[in-house]
C-alpha cells in the first residue's frame, strides 16, 4: 500500500514531462536529423537570450564565418531582444524552433 503513492507521483512527474513538449530521439536515418538536432540546440540558446533579456544582461551573439549556424542563431537571438512579445520561456522556445526550421528548410517534426 506504500508504493501506490509512490507510483502514481512518478506517473503525475512523468506525464508532466512528457506534457511539456520535450523533443523525442531524433533517429540517425530521418531525412532531416542533424537540421532536427541543429534547430532543437538553437532552441536551447533562444531560451538562454529570453533569460538573460529578463535579467537585464547584454545580448550575447556568436562570431559568424559565412555558415548558416551562427547567422541563424543570432538572427534568433536579435529577435528575442527586440520582441517583447516573447514573453515567457515557452514562446521563447516555440519561437527559436519555428524560426530555425523555416531557415533551413527543415519539416517540423511532431514532439
Amino acid at each position: 500500500m506504500k508504493h501506490l503513492p509512490l507510483l502514481l507521483l512518478g506517473l503525475l512527474i512523468s506525464g508532466g514531462v512528457m506534457a511539456h513538449g520535450h523533443p523525442a530521439p531524433v533517429d540517425d536515418s530521418m531525412p532531416d536529423a542533424q537540421k532536427i538536432r541543429f534547430c532543437e540546440r538553437v532552441r536551447d540558446h533562444a531560451l538562454q537570450a529570453f533569460y538573460n533579456r529578463d535579467r537585464g544582461r547584454p545580448m550575447k551573439l556568436f562570431e559568424e564565418d559565412g555558415s548558416d549556424g551562427p547567422r541563424i542563431t543570432n538572427v534568433i537571438i536579435k529577435r528575442i531582444y527586440e520582441e517583447p512579445q516573447i514573453s515567457s520561456p515557452k514562446k521563447a522556445e516555440a519561437f527559436g524552433r519555428a524560426t530555425c526550421n523555416e531557415m533551413m528548410g527543415t519539416k517540423n517534426v511532431s514532439e
